[in-house]
């Protein structure tokens, strides 16, 4: 093999692909490949996701179970009147409901999304969806077609991928499949011509829209982070190299595209941005304790860094069991455990039983589904494209792959991560920063798959095989070192002594957990030495280019594979599992006697970490990472607290208790869907508003703070005065009203002021915030009718700008293709002419 000389005027086009000689069109060279490849990737697909498409079965996902459980009522109202709602008043008291579900009408990327995944149910989808995108990006930058299948591979299988679809986190999934297509998009338009910069524009454009409506805005940050990385490097090398009024065209074209694409969502993206200032991830109206000074303007920082990363935990991208896998796992009857507990007297049967469910996660994470593996192969290929590829490509994957491992450390690198956090825009915005990986799960294979290209067709054979032995000593002498002094750690969880109890079966469960290591270490050890193996003899010339390209995707198929089953397998699947799981209890069955209007039901279980309630009843409690702000501080500060008077004002009807003997409670102190009250106390703040739940008496008194809200009057009188819900929709409420003299009424319904909109006989009228979080409204003597409508504005503005995007998005598209087509064929006929 020779080694291929690039000149300078070239460089810019290697950072994404080989520079590949125009060929005439030829349908079984050009097409039938990559049909062959989707076929190849809907069998692979189907085979790990067999009980879905052929055993009518459902993967048992928590957080989509939750989700079904809290859009209920969106459902049941989109089913009968054919629109959207927008608001919810089944979880939390009473919630927008944009960031649950809400459909944008003018956003048309759903019809490219239904055809990208071929009509496919959820979890098929997102795995398919996945393969193709990746593929996308290795054709792409000029792989092969095996090439970018094992890219494929290596991308979809890394372990994080199938670890949150068994979650239930399928937004988060697909936002992580369309990030190839994406950056395929932006590779291609930093290719030399103007025909490359204009379809990769309209690849990205079309690429980021996708990814962008899948509306996981954490993912969609992380997607920043990597392209800012790659403009840098960019535009390093510009500068270096003289082409920066070239760099700065793309740059604009690009960021036009990124504009655009970004407005296909822009309905999504509006009323999003309009709600988050309201919710947990805006800035709090509260001041900070002891310091006298508003909270941070996002998440709080313990509860963001709550999921980091162990420094040492990093070692799962290499050995995936470095940490013990999962939180909960099962062990097999040849494990120190079992034998332990035989020991010990305890009968096999329930030995077997207790093997399927034990603690083996001893990481700095509270809690874990499973660690986040790349693959062996792909660490291999990675520390191999270190050597090999070209430098700005390397420079900036490497580059990605730090800040990621970096930023996913949290409060374990306090110096670092801190500093983003209180400085860094919007990064504190969002939790859980062991999910920086992503970026990793990204970057690794993208610089393995090209080591590899550049290896099987840009090397020379004896500098290949020397950077050949340094990757493979490099990642084996880790796994090595690992398997040879994993006795040295402690594999101690902090919990050990709470859940395991027992001396003996604390020190038997760490020598499973040792053993895991170890196990894990020789296998991934045995992997590289194979893929290592598979590269020698191809440079020995024992093996051909497609057989070792073969050889090397089977060996990313089934390592990945492997490990993935550990934590998304058949056993995971069942049948009917909504309905089983909806199945209305005793308490649910009493609770629905009522057929009143509208009162609300408090879950006395886990009530803010379930949405099942939601499904059926008006929720007190709910399940989402966004509630609004206020609300969380009630919650915090006294529901939490047994505040039976914050209950009462909400209109909390039922209670259900958990017990078989009393499973329901009625709460006879209940106000009702609204009351007169007698008095308004005056706060001056937030801080003085939220302290005065604890000792007001809602059945007369409202607290209004007149910072925000000036009040004339504050003394009223209530009797005689009736108030009545009339009608009920979750975003039109109704109410007949005989007030006996002028008087201030408090609804129990939430206040928010984006969008509800008072009406008094007809008419327009202005309402005010009491009691920190509910809606009040003072009323002239007399009948009326009072009507609450949730009307935003920025739903209607953001539909149209979604479809004017997605015209937009259209046009770049055809325009992007039409130019390209009519390029090379110029280019075609000026060399026909030569």
């Amino acid at each position: 093999m020779k080694n291929t000389a690039v000149s300078k005027n070239e460089k810019q086009t290697t950072l994404t692909s080989p520079v590949n000689r125009r060929r005439s069109f030829d349908l079984k060279r050009d097409i039938l490949p990559h049909v062959l490849a989707v076929i190849l990737f809907l069998a692979i697909t189907a085979a790990y996701v067999s009980p879905i498409l052929f055993d009518n079965k459902s993967l048992v996902q928590n957080d989509i179970l939750q989700s079904k459980g809290g859009s209920k009522e969106i459902q049941d109202y989109r089913d009968k009147y054919g629109k959207e709602p927008l608001w919810t008043n089944s979880m939390f008291s009473g919630m927008p409901a944009y960031l649950i579900t809400t459909r944008f009408p003018g956003d048309l990327s759903y019809i490219f999304h239904n055809a990208l995944t071929l009509g496919l149910p959820a979890v098929a989808a997102n795995i398919f969806l996945t393969l193709v995108c990746a593929y996308i990006l290795f054709v792409v930058m000029g792989m092969s077609t095996w090439l970018a299948i094992a890219g494929s591979f290596a991308m979809t299988f890394t372990s994080y991928n199938l670890v949150i679809l068994a979650a239930g986190h399928n937004t988060k999934s697909i936002a992580i499949a369309y990030i190839p297509l994406a950056l395929a998009g932006l590779l291609y338009a930093f290719r030399k011509s103007n025909r490359h910069l204009w379809l990769g524009a309209a690849l990205f454009t079309f690429g980021l829209a996708m990814h962008i409506r899948s509306n996981h805005m954490q993912i969609t940050y992380y997607l920043l982070l990597l392209v800012v990385i790659f403009g840098i490097v960019q535009f390093i090398d510009a500068i270096k190299n003289k082409w920066l009024p070239d760099f700065l065209k793309r740059v604009v074209v690009l960021g036009i595209c990124a504009i655009i694409a970004a407005g296909v969502s822009f309905g999504r993206l509006y009323t999003t941005a309009e709600y988050t200032k309201y919710s947990i991830r805006g800035k709090s109206e509260l001041k900070a304790p002891n310091s006298g000074t508003n909270q941070s303007t996002g998440l709080d920082r313990d509860y963001a860094f709550n999921w980091s990363y162990g420094v040492g935990e990093t070692m799962t991208l290499l050995v995936p069991n470095f940490y013990g896998g999962a939180s909960v796992g099962s062990l097999s009857k040849s494990s120190e455990t079992a034998k332990a507990m035989l020991q010990n007297g305890i009968p096999e049967a329930q030995v077997e039983e207790y093997l399927k469910s034990f603690p083996l996660y001893w990481g700095d994470q509270p809690g874990t589904s499973g660690p986040v593996y790349v693959g062996a192969i792909v660490c291999f290929l990675f520390v191999l494209g270190l050597f090999v590829v070209e430098k700005r490509l390397r420079y900036w994957l490497l580059a990605g792959t730090i800040l990621s491992i970096l930023l996913s450390w949290g409060k374990n690198f306090p110096a670092f991560n801190y500093f983003m956090f209180d400085y860094f825009p919007a990064y504190n915005k969002f939790r859980a920063v062991s999910m920086t990986l992503v970026i990793a799960q990204i970057t690794m294979p993208l610089l393995g798959i090209f080591a590899l290209y550049r290896f099987l067709y840009k090397g020379d054979v004896k500098d290949s095989q020397k950077k050949l032995w340094y990757a493979a000593g490099i990642t084996g002498g880790i796994c090595l070192l690992v398997f040879l002094f994993a006795g040295m750690a402690s594999f101690a969880n902090p919990s050990d002594e709470q859940t395991l109890q027992q001396a003996w079966l604390i020190n038997a469960v760490r020598a499973d957990r040792a053993g895991m290591m170890r196990g894990d270490a020789i296998r991934s050890l045995i992997f590289i030495a194979l893929a290592a193996g598979a590269l020698y003899f191809y440079l020995r010339n024992k093996l051909a280019v497609t057989s070792t390209v073969l050889i090397i995707a089977f060996l990313i198929l089934i390592d990945l594979w492997s490990v993935d089953k550990r934590y998304l397998n058949n056993d995971d699947f069942q049948t009917n599992l909504t309905e089983t799981h909806f199945e209305p209890t005793p308490a649910d069955q009493s609770i629905l006697q009522d057929k009143d209007l509208s009162y609300r039901v408090l879950n006395l279980g886990d009530p803010f970490n379930e949405a099942r309630t939601s499904y059926f009843h008006k929720s007190i409690g709910g399940y989402h990472g966004a509630k609004l702000r206020r609300y969380a501080d009630i919650i915090e500060q006294h529901i939490a607290q047994n505040n039976i008077k914050v209950l009462n004002m909400l209109n909390t009807r039922y209670l259900i208790t958990g017990n078989q003997q009393q499973p329901v409670q009625r709460n006879p102190q209940a106000l009702g869907n609204a009351w007169f009250v007698q008095k308004i106390r005056t706060v001056n703040s937030p801080d003085e508003e939220l302290a005065a739940l604890k000792d007001f008496d809602p059945v007369t008194e409202a607290v209004v703070d007149i910072s925000k809200f000036p009040v004339k009057q504050t003394q009223f009188s209530a009797a005689g005065s009736t108030v009545t819900l009339t009608n009920y929709e979750p975003n039109d409420l109704v109410y007949n009203v005989n007030a006996s003299q002028d008087g201030l009424v408090v609804f129990s319904e939430i206040y928010y002021p984006e969008g509800w909109q008072a009406y008094l006989d007809g008419k327009p009228v202005e309402h005010i915030r009491a009691n920190y979080v509910l809606r009040a409204m003072q009323i002239p003597a007399g009948k009326h009718t009072v009507e609450f409508k949730f009307e935003p504005a920025s739903y209607s503005l953001g539909n149209t700008g979604s479809l004017i995007s997605s015209i937009l998005m259209l046009l770049i598209i055809i325009g992007g293709v039409v130019y390209a087509v009519k390029s090379e064929k110029k280019e075609e006929l000026k060399e026909s002419a030569r």
